[in-house]
């Protein structure tokens, strides 16, 4: 797990080591940046490391014989397997990252130099070639050696033979890669958007539709980010990118090399079925025990964290390993997630670790929140002591993210007509200052321009299909272990969103999935044939954040909400939104504050309503 910056085009490198230096919380474990002269333009590669495994070797950005350059965060679980199967490779680290290198060798062909440059005209705000999305455009050809590989990952491959970037970033998005692209045409991209920051020539700006459609939702939608200009790298995708003869990028092919498609089984056997699937999640738990550091287990004493902690005291007897210890954080030790946590642990002879949340907490943490979660989330605040106190001890964590979107977990898919009211109530389509002439599919932040008056949740099928493509996952969940975890330099492994238990899990019924009685049910089921005891297979959902720490949040609440009633009315056609929803006015405008100013971090010595109340100018275009 690690940090990754590139420029592509006009690449400084001491812009370059700047951008670089503002993810060191990733990757505290050295940092190095590869630049060179390209011909029609320069490219700079910057990679911040935090050692999981080959800890002595595995620096990057990381070279090979054959002329490609590798910067990766994350990890290949599976690249013992696919190492084993590739000969006469000169190997030059006993890392996962390495395979990648590997895998290119013989597809990565030599480009006739002397050809013309690509052409690329603008599509929104990037440059693209003619034939960026045919069959057969540069980016297809790399699906199948991709395919190989199981785990989760944002990477950049520069072939310097055939003077083409490669971005590509896992399939359901676990690790985040961001692009933007200069007026003068140089492609920027990193693990982060805080790193576009440190370019003299980035400028933040809000997008107002991704604003407007993330308070709808709740999360941001589809490869949308808050920023103008700033766009994921699609999940499951590839991207190939070269220079134009005046030293621009364009986007010279994209490939989606994976999709999710939930198919219920009319065939499904509750006895089998709950067995394949506990044994798809526990192969998905053994895989994340790949690491060469401790490990740890992220427990809320809720059904998902406790089947990752049954699994993995079980793959660590099956193993011979060292087993791992829990971490719990909540508000008083009365809380239920605490008291349900501390009996997972000791039902399953796993030591358990936990710490209480201080009462300033919000006043303190929230703007260091802010600006590592590049977001408006603030109810969610324990993601952050939580990791801060597991990184003193592990480096790794595994978490119980993803069960919820493909086991159905959630309240509101019991009464999906009260969600879809409540986000066509946060729709107003008739306001004519947003801008839907949008740019919309592979390559721009938008998939489609039916965000604002489709019905998307007109069955559960269709909700869950919705929700798993356009970002609840990806977008929120995700972000949020991705972002607090690597604050404090420990990575985040999801085992849930294993390949193998992501295809099991969309074979469920949909009526193992969701009752208007329970939800998950399937799981459950399965979650019955391990140690654990009924009072945790049987534990209600509780909702995130406002379980972990009610008093502390509605004590924070209760004294902002008057402010955030006041600051609502601050952002034009955002601010009916807003209103309604003060939790997210608090967090736009500290979003605000923390990001759209110059502040960049240099904030610790600022009390929160100070940050609150100096926010700066609003830049729309």
């Amino acid at each position: 797990m690690c940090g990754i910056i590139g420029l592509f085009g006009n690449a400084d490198p001491l812009v370059a080591k700047s951008m670089l230096s503002s993810l060191k919380h990733r990757g505290p474990n050295g940092s190095d940046v590869f630049s060179d002269f390209i011909g029609n333009g320069t490219i700079s590669l910057g990679h911040a490391r935090l050692s999981i495994v080959d800890l002595e070797n595995s620096k990057q950005p990381l070279g090979s014989d054959h002329g490609s350059v590798l910067i990766q965060n994350g990890q290949i679980y599976n690249y013992k397997s696919i190492r084993s199967k590739i000969h006469n490779y000169p190997w030059r680290t006993k890392g996962d990252g390495e395979v990648i290198l590997a895998l290119t060798k013989n597809l990565l062909k030599m480009r006739d130099k002397s050809s013309s440059y690509p052409e690329g005209k603008l599509k929104g705000q990037i440059r693209v070639s003619k034939n960026y999305l045919d069959i057969n455009n540069p980016a297809r050809i790399h699906n199948s050696w991709i395919n190989r590989l199981n785990g989760m990952w944002g990477f950049a491959l520069w072939d310097s033979r055939g003077q083409e970037l490669i971005l590509s970033r896992d399939a359901m998005g676990i690790k985040p890669l961001f692009r933007t692209v200069l007026d003068d045409g140089t492609l920027l991209f990193a693990s982060e958007i805080k790193a576009f920051y440190q370019h003299p020539d980035f400028l933040r700006r809000p997008d107002i539709n991704a604003i407007y459609a993330r308070l709808a939702y709740e999360y941001p939608l589809d490869n949308t980010t808050l920023f103008a200009g700033v766009t994921q790298v699609e999940p499951g995708t590839i991207e190939t990118w070269s220079l134009d003869s005046e030293g621009r990028a364009v986007l010279t092919g994209i490939s989606k090399f994976s999709s999710e498609k939930i198919s219920p089984s009319e065939n499904w056997d509750p006895t089998s079925g709950s067995k394949i699937l506990l044994d798809s999640l526990s192969s998905g738990v053994q895989d994340r025990f790949m690491s060469d550091v401790p490990i740890g287990i992220v427990l809320s004493g809720g059904l998902d964290s406790s089947l990752i902690a049954a699994l993995s005291h079980d793959a660590a007897v099956a193993t011979g390993v060292n087993k791992p210890e829990c971490w719990t954080i909540a508000g008083s030790e009365d809380n239920p997630d605490y008291v349900f946590s501390e009996s997972v642990a000791n039902n399953l002879d796993l030591k358990f670790n936990s710490k209480i949340i201080e009462g300033d907490i919000f006043h303190r943490q929230m703007p260091n929140f802010s600006w590592h979660g590049e977001d408006l989330d603030i109810s969610v605040l324990f993601w952050q002591p939580l990791f801060q106190e597991m990184s003193k001890y592990v480096s790794v964590g595994l978490c119980g993210q993803g069960a919820d979107e493909l086991h159905a977990g959630y309240r509101r898919y019991k009464n999906l007509d009260e969600h879809y009211n409540l986000i066509k109530s946060r729709l107003d389509i008739k306001n004519s200052s947003l801008k839907l002439d949008i740019s919309t599919g592979l390559g721009n932040p938008w998939r489609d321009k039916k965000i604002f008056y489709d019905n998307n949740y007109s069955d559960l099928l269709s909700t869950l299909q919705f929700e798993i493509e356009r970002g609840q996952l990806s977008n929120f969940q995700l972000r949020l272990a991705d972002r607090h975890s690597m604050a404090f330099g420990l990575e985040a492994r999801v085992p849930f969103l294993s390949n193998l238990h992501r295809q099991e899990s969309h074979k469920v019924p949909l009526n193992w999935k969701v009752s208007s009685e329970d939800e998950k049910m399937a799981l459950r089921k399965a979650a019955r044939l391990t140690k654990l005891p009924k009072t945790v297979t049987d534990r209600p959902k509780l909702p995130a954040g406002t379980a972990t720490t009610p008093n502390l949040l509605n004590s924070f609440m209760d004294e902002l909400i008057p402010h955030a009633k006041e600051w609502s009315g601050e952002y034009g056609v955002l601010s009916e939104q807003l209103r309604k929803q003060p939790d997210m006015a608090i967090g736009l405008r500290l979003f605000h504050s923390i990001h759209m100013t110059e502040r960049d971090g240099n904030f610790n010595d600022t009390d929160l309503m100070s940050l609150l109340e100096d926010v700066g100018s609003w830049i729309v275009d």
